[in-house]
């Protein structure tokens, strides 16, 4: 099987522009494709795994990535999937996540001459004239095409800002940019963006003429994609220091059922003849797939020796046995305490189990907390001092695990 046709039956093609050239470039590898990547944060997350993984795909067969880090369009800030605008950082911020960001993608993407390219649209869109940029690129844009944009519709309600409603023409220009000054013929992105990436294609055509060849692909982001990234509120970033090995591979091993061989066949290098055989596994074996999904995951941002010791750990704490040694662990300092004392819920939070007292308070009288695997009886319990000398396990529901531990 070509590659185009894995991807396919691999479940990633969500939607594309002239299919069979974009066919005939990726399986011949003369594809030199861009994604982008805003920096919104210092860490990449478990919802960036879909495009980290394609672009590890389209390279080994002989495709160019660009990896396209957003130090100017975040900025601006994207409005896909947003019911309010986003938290504007500074240009100090922005930097420094871009570093963050390179470091976790070359796990995954071989840069260098020849090879996959990083490059940060700051480098030219901060640098545009306002009236040029109208008079060059803004008179290829239609008001009422772009106000019926899917990224624009859901934020109508409640008011979309001027500074947002840019995006998809800073978007545009990147495609338009990177196909100039880098060769770049296709870009990809998740369906939600489906609407700003035809706004680069139309752009190239428009400036460049309607034979340039620039074609478009989004991923299926729209299901399980979407909710990558985060649990019971929280991120579950690449970084270890943000999200441990242990809990990275938690993550991926409490999947819901119906999602699990989704995940495997999207986001893991498993042959598909080998995934076929596990679709037919039913009932105690879908705990087997969940674990063969977590450890190839982990094993892909980790490391494989990351990997062995989060599944050593995860099969030594549910058959009920001690080893912890590779539990997420956080450390209490003697000031924390009260008395020798802290009270369970002041714990759960110091330790990321819960965002609040009042949500830890709901845990605990929901019966879903276990110190030492005894349930905690009332919200007014504590640990002590000499407990934490010893080490705490705390287990919130049936699979968070967590460790407290004296400074």
């Amino acid at each position: 099987m070509k590659l185009y046709d894995e991807l396919v039956a691999r479940g990633l093609i969500a939607q594309v522009t002239n299919e069979e050239e974009i066919r005939e470039m990726i399986d011949n590898g003369k594809a030199t494709f861009y994604i982008g990547f805003d920096c919104t944060a210092d860490s990449l997350t478990a919802g960036h795994f879909m495009a980290l993984t394609l672009m590890k795909r389209l390279q080994m067969a002989g495709n160019k990535p660009i990896a396209l880090i957003g130090g100017g369009t975040t900025m601006i800030g994207d409005p896909s999937g947003r019911t309010d605008m986003r938290k504007m950082l500074t240009k100090e911020d922005i930097d420094h996540n871009a570093a963050c960001f390179k470091r976790q993608m070359e796990r995954f993407i071989e840069f260098g001459e020849g090879k996959a390219q990083m490059v940060n649209n700051a480098d030219w869109l901060l640098n545009l004239n306002y009236v040029d940029l109208l008079r060059e690129v803004g008179a290829c844009f239609s008001v009422n095409n772009m106000l019926r944009a899917e990224c624009y519709k859901q934020r109508m309600e409640k008011g979309l800002s001027f500074l947002e409603f840019n995006y998809m023409i800073m978007q545009s220009y990147d495609f338009y940019y990177l196909f100039q000054h880098y060769n770049c013929n296709m870009q990809f992105g998740g369906n939600d963006q489906w609407s700003n990436m035809l706004g680069g294609t139309e752009l190239i055509r428009k400036k460049l003429g309607k034979d340039a060849h620039c074609m478009t692909i989004t991923l299926l982001t729209d299901s399980q994609g979407n909710k990558m990234g985060k649990t019971a509120g929280n991120a579950v970033w690449l970084d270890p220091n943000k999200t441990s090995p242990f809990e990275f591979y938690q993550y991926w091993r409490n999947v819901a059922d119906a999602d699990v061989m989704k995940c495997i066949r999207m986001l893991t290098f498993l042959p598909l003849e080998q995934i076929s055989e596990m679709d037919t596994w039913k009932d105690t074996r879908i705990n087997e797939a969940k674990r063969i999904l977590a450890f190839e995951l982990t094993k892909l941002v980790h490391g494989e020796e990351e990997a062995q010791k989060a599944e050593a750990a995860a099969k030594a704490l549910f058959a009920g046995g001690g080893d912890d040694a590779n539990m997420p662990t956080t450390e209490i300092s003697a000031d924390k305490l009260t008395d020798g004392r802290i009270g369970v819920l002041n714990l759960m939070v110091a330790c990321g189990l819960a965002s609040s007292n009042k949500e830890a308070r709901r845990l605990v009288e929901q019966g879903g907390v276990f110190v030492n695997d005894e349930k905690v009886p009332a919200a007014s319990y504590a640990v002590t001092e000499d407990m934490l000398r010893d080490g705490v396990k705390i287990r919130k529901g049936k699979k968070a695990f967590h460790k407290a531990v004296l400074a």
